[in-house]
């Protein structure tokens, strides 16, 4: 169903990394009227009313005097945030009813992938060889949800539902979680929840406060031996300490769905570690349909006064 806008919004689709290119035929289906601009023929910047986007190049966006909206691409707004030059412009981001979904079967997979050994099967069978490995019960296996937003709360939910014994962490107390969760919040607490992690799966926010919160500091409190999972954002992660604690062994394993240059280099230290598991930044996606959608319903918003409706709270930074 087509989103009715008073006038027919300019959308320009900005990126440094990525070809947006792809957003185009679900923006014209949901806004047939719309005017689309890509890099780098953007045209008259006085002209556009709202900008989707995956990490804009910086400075792009205060050149747009009349600019209504920043649509980020995810649920992430870190990646435009960052730009010291962001105008006071309401900053949205994706809220994907299908994105937990995504989330729950991609986090299951990597919390069963290093716990059940699959990639030790996995390299036994490129040498036909019948190698079997000690099978754990998943209520002797502890997973740590840092983040318990929406899809952490989901993630813990789909971990608990096959048995693992779920304990979760947040930056400030939380309400109604679900039963059985081990729950911890604040700094104070953040040792005692580390301390019980046997898997530790990242989904915090990006904020000033938790970049490089994946570090030397936090693997020395998790136990010898634990699995990290970074579904959150790369710059969570210090690379060089993860290095150092997988050959330390205070680390087993990694698997990263989320790295601080995208794509990876094919020359980048991580590719030679057989401990580590990288995929493109593939968790979870958002439909293109959904994403057009949104973005015209929060420019209506945004249009009709109503901004703090739908708009991120930039003190936050979520």
């Amino acid at each position: 169903m087509n989103q009715p806008m008073n006038d027919t919004p300019t959308i320009a689709l900005l990126s440094s990394v990525i070809n947006m290119d792809y957003l185009l035929p679900a923006l014209r289906a949901a806004c047939p009227g719309a005017t689309l601009r890509t890099q780098p023929e953007l045209g008259p910047l006085q002209a556009i009313d709202a900008v989707v986007c995956w990490e804009p190049p910086h400075g792009l966006i205060a050149q747009m005097p009349n600019l209504q909206l920043v649509q980020s691409l995810g649920a992430g707004v870190d990646h435009i945030l960052g730009d010291p030059t962001l105008p006071d412009v309401p900053v949205c981001r994706i809220v994907d009813p299908d994105m937990a979904s995504g989330m729950q079967a991609y986090v299951v997979w990597a919390v069963t992938h290093q716990q059940r050994h699959m990639s030790a099967y996995l390299a036994s069978a490129t040498q036909r060889r019948w190698d079997a490995y000690p099978i754990n019960p998943p209520r002797q296996h502890r997973v740590g949800i840092a983040g318990l937003g929406t899809l952490g709360l989901a993630c813990a939910q789909a971990l608990q539902a096959i048995g693992y014994a779920v304990r979760g962490w947040s930056r400030s107390a939380k309400a109604e979680l679900p039963a059985g969760l081990q729950y911890f919040h604040g700094d104070a607490q953040r040792a005692e929840f580390l301390a019980g992690c046997d898997t530790l799966v990242c989904l915090l926010p990006l904020t000033p406060q938790t970049v490089g919160v994946l570090n030397a500091e936090l693997f020395a409190q998790l136990p010898r031996g634990a699995q990290l999972i970074n579904v959150g954002r790369g710059d969570h992660l210090v690379e060089a300490d993860l290095l150092a604690a997988l050959a330390s062994g205070q680390l087993a394993s990694a698997t990263l769905d989320a790295l601080s240059v995208e794509p990876l280099p094919p020359s980048h230290p991580f590719w030679d570690q057989p401990n580590i598991l990288i995929t493109p930044h593939i968790a979870t996606r958002t439909q293109t349909s959904v994403i057009a959608q949104q973005t015209l319903a929060n420019l209506a918003h945004v249009r009709a006064g109503r901004a703090a409706e739908v708009a991120i709270d930039r003190q936050r930074g979520y």
